[in-house]
């Protein structure tokens, strides 16, 4: 990410088959909206229509040359292809170039915005082992004084032997060792994440996971309903590290709200294992807010992107409610309305908010509460001295457990499931 005023130029490259015109230019809007996050003008666009890329250079002979000639012409220099490309691909489209204008693939495009956003230790972990996952098997050896191996060659011809290890072997041994080093400090803080996980479990307190398409609103709906002012930007992957906020209803049902990283079509996948200890709140909560970008005309297929991105997270079939922001900004009102007939047919939540204005949010936190309150009881009791054996009980199946010692009895508030209201309920004073 350029830190500069002056903006690098880029010209973004893809292939589509016959018929995916369309399709693909939504691709190429969100991938010029990541060159720009990553600090970048785009200078060019340049696609074609072929059923497989090329072998070699991906675009065909032709559109290398005109890529060659825009390079030229506009002082590009960056290329960045909308799909993923191997070493050897991106070695020839640059010899094919022959520009000094360097190439990479959308996904390394996204590892530069993570790395220019991740603010924390942890995230910066993260994103230099994805970094290092994705680049290692694109190290590339150049000529023949790399070529030669150490030591005693088997025909012992001369000129056979090499210096030892090569400058390749060193390199990939370095990224090997740094790896396996990543690794185990990741571990170490997934323990921690884990022991903070297991007292937020031990407290009883609902955990509500906001998840959804990156710049869909997440932080500005996070910060709205709990004043966490966290980094809350109209940009992709404004924000990486995932932060957690108690939030009390006006009905008195504390909520511990967790806002996560943001998700986008082809997101890498060594993206999503590095980061697998901080997407993994969406898994442990108890409710997912899916937000959705109503004022974005793809919302319908990043909600997709999204639902699936929790399938393969191992977060679905959890109680989900789908949270419409950014409505007030909505052009597509009969989309909206289609959505929302479509959610309520299929029985599913549905909320329509504007998080920047606060609109829809009272609705909202009603609708969090009703839901994660469903099947337990808020209840305060008066429990006899005699009695007093059943706080045991209370105090390991119970929930926000309060107690009180008085000269008439033990006065109890807490929250409490089914089993454990039948347990208690002759000690009920209200409900």
């Amino acid at each position: 990410m350029e830190t500069n005023t002056e903006k690098k130029k880029v010209i973004l490259c893809a292939i589509f088959p016959q018929g995916g015109e369309e399709a693909e230019d939504v691709s190429l809007g969100e991938l010029e909206r990541l060159a720009e996050t990553a600090g970048c003008e785009t200078a060019a666009i340049v696609t074609q229509c072929r059923e497989k890329p090329d072998v070699k250079t991906v675009l065909g002979s032709g559109k290398i040359a005109e890529l060659s000639d825009l390079c030229g012409a506009l002082g590009a220099d960056l290329i960045v292809f909308d799909c993923e490309l191997s070493p050897s691909q991106i070695k020839s489209i640059e010899d094919a170039v022959g520009r000094d204008a360097a190439v990479i693939d959308r996904s390394m495009l996204i590892l530069d915005i993570f790395a220019a956003h991740a603010r924390t230790s942890e995230g910066r972990l993260q994103v230099e082992l994805a970094q290092l996952r994705y680049t290692s098997p694109r190290l590339i050896g150049r000529g023949r004084e790399l070529s030669r191996q150490g030591g005693a060659s088997s025909s012992g011809s001369v000129g056979a032997r090499g210096p030892g290890e090569t400058k390749l072997e060193i390199d990939r041994r370095r990224v090997r060792e740094r790896i396996a080093a990543l690794e185990d400090e990741l571990e170490k803080v997934a323990q921690n994440r884990l022991v903070m996980r297991s007292q937020r479990d031990r407290s009883g307190i609902p955990k509500v996971g906001i998840v959804g398409y990156t710049n869909a609103g997440k932080s500005t709906l996070l910060n709205t309903l709990t004043g966490a002012n966290i980094l809350a930007e109209n940009k992709l992957f404004a924000t990486l590290d995932p932060t957690t906020r108690q939030f009390v209803t006006p009905g008195g049902v504390k909520i511990l709200l967790t806002d996560t990283v943001g998700f986008i079509r082809n997101l890498p996948h060594h993206l999503i294992k590095a980061f697998k200890s901080t997407l993994d709140e969406a898994v442990y909560s108890d409710l997912l807010l899916i937000v959705i970008d109503a004022s974005d005309p793809e919302f319908i297929t990043q909600t997709t992107v999204t639902t699936a991105l929790l399938e393969e997270l191992g977060a679905a079939g959890k109680p989900t409610l789908y949270v419409f922001n950014k409505c007030d900004a909505a052009s597509d009102r009969d989309a909206l309305i289609h959505m929302k007939a479509l959610a309520s047919k299929s029985g599913e939540d549905v909320v329509f908010v504007s998080a920047k204005t606060g609109a829809g949010c009272d609705a909202l936190v009603s609708k969090i509460e009703a839901m994660v309150m469903a099947g337990k009881h808020r209840v305060t009791l008066l429990i006899p001295v005699g009695d007093g054996a059943i706080t045991g009980i209370i105090y390991k199946e119970g929930d926000d457990v309060e107690m009180e010692y008085r000269e008439d009895g033990i006065l109890c508030r807490c929250i409490a499931d089914d089993r454990l209201y039948a347990k208690i309920k002759k000690y009920i004073i209200e409900e």
